[in-house]
């Protein structure tokens, strides 16, 4: 790594970015300085147009991760360099607003139903009832099943907030189960590569073979 892209990244950990978006602006950092085949602190406002540019017409990325190259170079001129850039010097591409698509309920009860073992229903229901994302997932722990309150606690979420989110009865009794078949100790879904297993000796969903 090259010492400005140390300095970006020291920048980004000092202000707390998650440990993907600084890898993403890292990235987008080495690939603009390649383009121009210059150290990106001998560059400005006309190459970040005709790079924006490149990667819109050659290279024909979406808008959304155009956005978050541009976000990424700012970044790097205006919080590594200490550069006073005006804002209109970093134009965004218009990103299209589309409605997610949401499945009913019946199709969320179909999709838990072909669940062939205990820890993938558990994964499943999990996701679906509280809408959390899969990184938050991975880091929710035993201690973050609160059941007299009937909310789990979503700890360092996106843009480092805490949350509390419903706790369904139905799910609780879920998360019960499988945790009586795994005992996890600490995080309540622990990677299952870290655990030797190879998706082999789960129990079976009961009413599932």
């Amino acid at each position: 790594m090259t010492h400005l892209r140390k300095m970006m990244l020291d920048e980004l950990q000092r202000r707390n970015y998650a440990q993907t978006t600084a890898e993403a602006y890292i990235h987008a950092l080495k690939e603009f300085a390649g383009y121009f085949r210059r150290s990106p602190d001998r560059l400005g406002p006309k190459e970040i147009s005709h790079f924006q540019l490149h990667l819109l017409r050659d290279r024909g990325l979406s808008p959304q991760t155009v956005k978050q190259h541009i976000a990424a170079v700012r970044f790097f001129f205006v919080h590594t360099l200490k550069r006073h850039y005006p804002p209109s010097e970093f134009r965004y591409p218009k990103t299209p607003q589309r409605l997610p698509i949401i499945l009913s309920k019946d199709e969320v009860r179909r999709i838990i139903d072909a669940t062939t073992t205990l820890l993938h229903r558990a994964l499943l229901m999990t996701l679906c009832s509280t809408g959390m994302r899969r990184a938050e997932l991975t880091r929710l722990k035993v201690a973050d099943i609160d059941s007299e309150r009937m909310v789990i606690h979503i700890r360092q979420g996106k843009g480092g907030r805490d949350r509390d989110v419903p706790l369904s009865s139905k799910l609780l009794e879920t998360l019960r189960e499988y945790w009586r078949w795994k005992k996890p100790r600490e995080y309540l879904f622990p990677g299952e590569a870290k655990n030797g297993s190879k998706g082999s000796g789960y129990p079976p969903v009961r009413g599932n073979s």
